[in-house]
């Protein structure tokens, strides 16, 4: 077990192999295990760096009374100066992926590539979206204080599919499974963290400011907003590519890791070629 002090808090985080960095950046409310398939994958060849997120695992809660994507973007900032490592790639999934942007939109000198998987930009493009991402965000807070976290997701992945039309894709079995191998999220940290999510739409990030190759992904289940945000990252990143990840829903790396991997790989050889 290895922690790091950065920006005030102590960060828990796994560092393997040897080889051009990679940092992965985790979803909300879930943990640096969410990526262990992809560190097993990918360290015979690269230094894999896996964290847990502030507010998340056994980095834990912290004194500030709110949480930003913006706190999250500079606590990986510190990370990545705390282990000396030198313009990584940086992996994120969904929140994770808000982070990516983040400081890749504001540090573009200080990373070699971004893989953005099942994530959104600001922009809420329809009432639906800005229900989805906003309203229906903050209203779980009450019911998680009362139930709990699992009960209240499978509630919000129903209302979620009747949204949209359609059916959400993706095993939350194994989603659910990592949450039970993790320490358990303090009520209020899990309060902070949801409204930080829900405010994203308030940050200001420039896409044509993120230079470096970026891959983004997305999980042929996905929900429909999720989706247009992925062709939007598409569009307007200079240096961006888009997969479709099949038979995937929001969490494409656990729902199929060999496509998911091998994308991953095809993308890291290349931006190490580049930069070689």
């Amino acid at each position: 077990m290895a922690f790091v002090r950065t920006n005030d808090i102590d960060t828990y985080y796994e560092q393997r192999g040897v080889g051009p960095p990679v940092v992965f950046v985790h979803a909300a409310i879930l943990a640096h295990s969410q990526w262990e398939h992809q560190v097993n994958a990918l360290s015979d060849g690269y230094t894999t760096i896996t964290y847990d997120i502030r507010g998340h695992g056994r980095t834990g809660g912290s004194e500030p009374a709110s949480y930003s994507v913006e706190l999250f973007a500079d606590d990986l900032a510190a990370l990545i100066a705390a282990l000396d490592l030198e313009a990584p790639v940086i992996c994120g999934l969904s929140l994770g992926g808000c982070i990516a942007q983040v400081y890749a939109a504001t540090r573009p000198d200080e990373v070699a590539g971004i893989v953005l998987a099942e994530t959104f930009t600001p922009e809420i493009f329809s009432r639906r979206e800005w229900f989805q991402r906003s309203v229906m965000l903050r209203a779980t807070i009450p019911f998680v204080r009362l139930i709990g976290y699992g009960r209240v997701e499978t509630a919000m992945v129903w209302v979620q599919e009747r949204l949209s039309r359609t059916k959400a894709g993706g095993d939350y079995e194994k989603v659910e499974q990592l949450r039970e191998d993790v320490p358990k999220m303090n009520t209020n940290e899990f309060v902070k963290v949801i409204r930080a999510v829900a405010a994203f739409h308030k940050t200001e990030v420039d896409l044509a400011a993120i230079s470096v190759p970026t891959l983004v992904l997305y999980g042929e289940h996905e929900l429909p907003f999720v989706k247009q945000h992925a062709a939007k990252l598409k569009s307007k990143i200079p240096n961006a590519i888009s997969r479709e990840v099949p038979g995937a829903g929001h969490a494409s790396n656990l729902d199929n890791p060999v496509f998911f991997e091998d994308a991953l790989r095809r993308f890291l050889d290349g931006v190490a070629a580049e930069a070689a």
